[in-house]
């Protein structure tokens, strides 16, 4: 067992026996990167806030009820993406991912001279182009870094169906992001023509 999967147990074992610092301290533990994943499919910070502390009051409810053959992270995940996806279908909220958060999961960034809103508002609309399952194992498998294991766990999918999943969702980001990277960067360098002097 890994040290971070260890950590998890001994303070979910603790949350067991209604130790309410242990909690406190699992809360501390997973909170910003849960608010950081649900905000991202709703685009709502309040949102994806309440989201969170819905989430983790589950946690609390259902203590008894973990099954400490999984990962707690698994399981934590689930629950707030449950939620979020409640929530979803609710509003029909589709908007994902800031682009430069991307920049270093292997998306290929344009001429930096366009400026990061017009950066961020192109991935966005690329994303919000994924059908939600897609979205979903995109986020977590290349955003949350979780392995295609546990994203497994979490979605309640086969492993290979997250795979297909997370790489079709790539290469439909990288087919409508390419024509307007290029485009984008012919614009930029078309404004970079020198004037000539008079």
């Amino acid at each position: 067992m890994d040290s971070q999967k260890a950590i998890d147990h001994t303070l979910m074992r603790r949350v067991q026996q209604d130790d309410y610092e242990a909690f406190e301290e699992l809360v501390g533990r997973y909170r910003a990167r849960l608010v950081n994943l649900i905000y991202r499919m709703l685009n709502d910070q309040s949102e994806a806030e309440d989201l969170v502390q819905e989430t983790f009051l589950r946690v609390w409810t259902h203590r008894q009820d973990y099954d400490f053959s999984y990962c707690l992270s698994t399981w934590i995940y689930t629950i707030a993406l449950n939620l979020a996806k409640n929530e979803l279908r609710r509003y029909r909220k589709f908007k994902f991912i800031n682009l430069l958060d991307m920049a270093s999961k292997g998306v290929e960034l344009p001429d930096p001279r366009m400026g990061p809103s017009a950066l961020g508002h192109m991935l966005q609309q690329a994303i919000a182009g994924l059908p939600a399952k897609y979205k979903t194992a995109f986020l977590l498998r290349d955003v949350e870094q979780m392995s295609y294991e546990e994203v497994a766990q979490v979605l309640g999918v086969p492993l290979g169906t997250v795979k297909s999943r997370v790489n079709r969702a790539r290469a439909e980001l990288k087919e409508q992001l390419k024509p307007k990277l290029e485009q984008s960067r012919a614009l930029s360098q078309g404004a970079l023509v020198p004037v000539r002097s008079m």
